[in-house]
């Protein structure tokens, strides 16, 4: 370890007093599933999505580090890859950084995370970087799994035949990180090792590219011939003589990669035989390798995975109703206080019926979005998730889907932003595309609020054989739904753009593990605290924006028609209680907010909708979870101060005839509207900056609204017209 230091370490001359040092700019490279991320998270504190199964970093997140008291460094986590030759976009970030040593954001050196456990594959990447020329440092990531397999690794040796440092360590417990900083700290040169050099044939082409772009080595001006095409920071002209090169000399780029494949893992074999040692091989089958035949059986397999989302949304309702009543009282309790306490008045009013509405529509979900990502997290933390991937591929490809769409469609359950983004790692242009359009089918936690609101109001809240909740099966019952009606759109997407080329999934298992529980923990905290302070902020918003619209009107509509109610309930002799509820109606039905919801009523009727539902639909496309922020607002409006909690506020609600105005007809119908429905803005734009066209997120909205429409009507008009 220390002679291999050594090698790589250049000192600064003797006398020469050194320069103040400035920030330095590290990238983290490795395979996917070699605790880059988990590195990345120790050095800076960031607290990264860390997922035990490939494509969880998508693009490049960079944060600082403090190497020595004087230095700071700035730390690049790029995303997994196995190779240089990158197959898809999100491997492209890598090669658009560090195939451009002029540009502003090229790192100073690399570090690269290998597994200990499985060297062989892990130095093909970090062969492809020292030919770069670039100064590297080898972190030996999982040398405890490495030992339990008699895995034992000469790290002298090791170091001597890389011409690198190399540090042993442990990302999960932060074990060598700081050995690993003090590395970082010292100025490292460019490795002296070679492992794969171009035959001479390919001289004339390397030497010309060399010579147009200024390049410092052969094996970057071979990938400029390997990747021209896809190198963003290229122009056109460049493009276009690089491509007239390699058609002058024939170059045959497939080919060439195969060969230069081989002769590098010849050259690691030779590396390894110097520095590994295997003390003892398993003469049983690994316990994990019997786990999988069972989590992934063919049958057993969906099974399993069905009882696991069943266990989920059962857990939804059954362990969140708890904290949900307390936070509900909670709430009502405060605006009881205030109503009784405050000097009757707009203000007062403002912070009851627009504020607290409005926060309690975000607080009172708390427990269920906590729940949906603490079971998401145990999963990925344990690996499980990767198994789910493998064992989902089989069900996708029938309707034109590729394997590495499973990841973002289950991303999805949770946001289907980060989930799109997700679909950079498919290579096929058409899987992507189909991806894209159809994750938004799966149901996210935005649109549990609405689901548990309208659920709670119909189902009953009892067990069928002791054991299922009903409830809870109404809830996963909507999320297969958006699943099926996902398969489905896809399938049709695949007909209409004649998808007929062939993709392959192949994935490598991690290893079982226990979660990190703190890990866990930390991904509750941000998942709520992004709820409440990003959907919190808009949905008090509209909701505060909702109460003024809500509360006045034009002209003199409201007063006309409160004059109209009170001569109505001096003639029906009505009592000061039923003329408060008339008086509040008539002047929320005359007010600005009851003259939009009038105007998209005769749309959205023969859904079995009103007009205080449209008025939710239109607020609620700002983002799913401000529907029920928007109804609760809506039905706040002259509410009596015990009606505290949404779902009270929706149970009061009478049609024409006093019959409760959410009969299980229109809260299906609602429902189903929600599982199809686009209804977030995020998602379009988000869309459109993966798609660069307009085309796809129209398409989206224009398909998904559509649909939304068409099921609805169906369900309202068979149930309850």
């Amino acid at each position: 370890m220390a002679a291999a230091r050594t090698s790589a370490v250049l000192p600064a001359a003797p006398g020469v007093p050194e320069a103040p040092a400035r920030p330095v700019r590290i990238a983290l490279i490795g395979n996917p599933n070699s605790g880059k991320t988990s590195l990345f998270n120790q050095l800076t504190g960031l607290n990264q999505k860390v997922g035990n199964f490939p494509g969880v970093t998508v693009d490049r997140k960079s944060g600082w580090t403090q190497l020595t008291p004087t230095r700071r460094a700035e730390i690049v986590d790029l995303p997994g890859t196995y190779s240089l030759y990158p197959k898809s976009l999100d491997e492209r970030v890598i090669a658009d950084l560090l195939y451009d040593p002029g540009a502003p954001g090229y790192p100073d050196f690399v570090v690269v995370t290998v597994d200990a456990s499985n060297l062989r594959r892990s130095l093909l990447l970090f062969s492809q970087l020292a030919d770069l020329g670039l100064p590297a440092v080898l972190a030996l990531n999982m040398t405890d799994v490495a030992e339990r397999r008699g895995v034992r690794v000469d790290l002298g040796a090791l170091g001597a035949e890389l011409g690198v440092p190399v540090v042993p360590m442990n990302a999960r417990s932060g074990s060598g990180v700081a050995a690993l900083k003090i590395v970082m700290a010292e100025r490292l040169a460019t490795p002296p090792v070679r492992f794969w050099h171009p035959d001479e044939a390919l001289l004339p082409l390397v030497r010309q590219i060399r010579y147009y772009f200024n390049l410092h080595n052969d094996y970057l001006a071979l990938h400029y011939a390997q990747q021209a095409d896809h190198l963003r920071f290229l122009s056109a002209d460049d493009r276009a003589h690089v491509q007239e090169l390699v058609q002058r000399h024939r170059f045959d780029g497939a080919a060439e990669q195969a060969r230069e494949t081989i002769g590098r893992y010849d050259r690691i074999n030779d590396v390894l035989l110097e520095a590994v040692t295997v003390t003892r091989t398993e003469q049983r089958e690994p316990v994990s390798n019997r786990i999988d035949r069972v989590l992934t059986h063919r049958v057993g397999g969906y099974l399993i995975f069905l009882a696991v989302l069943f266990l989920l949304f059962q857990a939804i309702f059954a362990w969140a109703q708890y904290p949900m009543d307390l936070i509900d009282q909670g709430i009502g309790a405060l605006s009881g206080w205030l109503q009784g306490h405050l000097p009757p008045g707009p203000l007062a009013r403002l912070l009851t019926e627009g504020v607290l509405a409005g926060l309690g529509g975000v607080l009172i979900f708390i427990p269920q979005i906590a729940l949906l990502f603490a079971f998401l997290a145990i999963l990925e933390e344990t690996g499980y998730m990767a198994r789910v991937t493998f064992l989902m591929d089989k069900l996708m490809r029938p309707f034109g889907l590729s394997g590495k769409s499973v990841v973002p469609l289950i991303s999805g359950l949770a946001c289907a932003v980060p989930a799109i983004m997700g679909t950079r790692t498919i290579e096929s242009w058409k899987d992507r595309m189909i991806t894209i359009f159809v994750t938004p089918l799966m149901s996210c936690s935005a649109r549990i609020p609405v689901y548990t609101v309208l659920v709670a109001l119909v189902v009953p809240d009892r067990t069928a054989g002791g054991v299922f909740n009903l409830r809870g099966v109404a809830l996963m019952g909507l999320y297969l739904l958006g699943l099926f009606s996902a398969l489905g759109s896809a399938w049709l997407l695949k007909v209409l753009l004649k998808a007929r080329e062939r993709s392959y999934f192949i994935m490598e298992f991690p290893v079982y593990q226990w979660p990190r529980w703190k890990n866990v923990g930390l991904s509750i905290y941000q998942k709520v605290q992004a709820f409440v302070w990003q959907a919190g902020q808009v949905i008090v918003a509209i909701s505060v924006l909702l109460w003024g619209l809500a509360s006045y009107g034009p002209g003199q509509r409201q007063e006309r028609a409160e004059a109209q109610a009170r001569r109505e309930a001096a003639a029906h002799r009505w009592g000061p209680a039923e003329l408060g509820r008339q008086v509040a109606s008539a002047r929320l039905e005359t007010s600005y907010a009851g003259s939009f919801g009038h105007a998209l009523e005769p749309a959205i009727r023969p859904l079995g909708f009103d007009w205080k539902i449209g008025i939710a639909l239109l607020t609620s496309f700002a983002a799913r979870e401000v529907f029920v922020g928007t109804m609760s607002t809506i039905y706040s409006v002259g509410q009596d101060a015990d009606l505290g909690t949404v779902q009270q506020k929706l149970a009061a609600e009478k049609d024409a005839a006093g019959r409760p105005f959410f009969s299980p007809a229109r809260a299906f119908s609602l429902l189903v509207f929600y599982v199809f429905a686009m209804q977030c803005m995020s998602t379009l734009a988000v869309t459109y900056r993966e798609t660069k066209s307009w085309r796809w997120p129209l398409a989206q909205l224009v398909y998904m609204t559509g649909l939304a429409y068409l099921a609805s009507t169906l369900v309202w008009q068979a149930l309850g017209a």
